[in-house]
């Protein structure tokens, strides 16, 4: 059973149709499921191809897909409102890499709290059910432009110097 399918089993179980607007969010959803996409840069890259689709119906898609389990909304440092399908994962939601230069986000699908997690189940008493972390920082790219503009400016300084 493909990942389409498997959704529109939990919409049928929990007592809605797929629509085709609903079908062209979804589609839209998987084929970019690691963007981390706004509900508005969902209906921009949907608009084209179905003009049918409103704003109002992806934001309502979007509540059901979060509803029944099939999206996690998140937000990260610039404050919107982000969509993640969910994964088969250990049963965890993943964490993410936010890079506070470009935005990008890394994912990372390995669970790095069991430890923790078993450290709040015995000292605080508190059966955690689920778990989000997020990283902030700066990615690999932008640290390399951050040394190269460095060493420009270190090359630009020594020949105004020489001269």
């Amino acid at each position: 059973m493909n990942e389409l399918e498997k959704i529109e089993d939990k919409l049928h179980e929990a007592g809605f149709k797929l629509t085709p607007q609903r079908r062209a969010t979804i589609e839209l959803l998987l084929n970019h499921h690691t963007e981390h996409l706004t509900a508005e840069e969902i209906y921009a890259l949907l608009r084209d191809k179905h003009p049918d689709v409103g704003l109002a119906t992806v934001y309502r898609t979007l509540d059901i897909l979060t509803d029944i389990q099939v999206l996690n909304k998140i937000s990260f440092e610039d404050g919107m409102s982000r969509f993640d399908l969910k994964t088969d994962d250990s049963g965890h939601f993943h964490h993410h890499l936010v890079c506070s230069v470009c935005g990008k986000v890394q994912e990372i699908h390995e669970d790095l709290l069991l430890d923790v997690e078993k450290r709040v189940d015995h000292q605080f008493h508190f059966a955690v059910s689920d778990h989000r972390l997020t990283f902030l920082g700066v990615c690999e790219q932008c640290q390399r432009k951050e040394r190269l503009a460095r060493i420009e400016g270190g090359r630009h300084r020594t020949s105004k110097n020489i001269k």
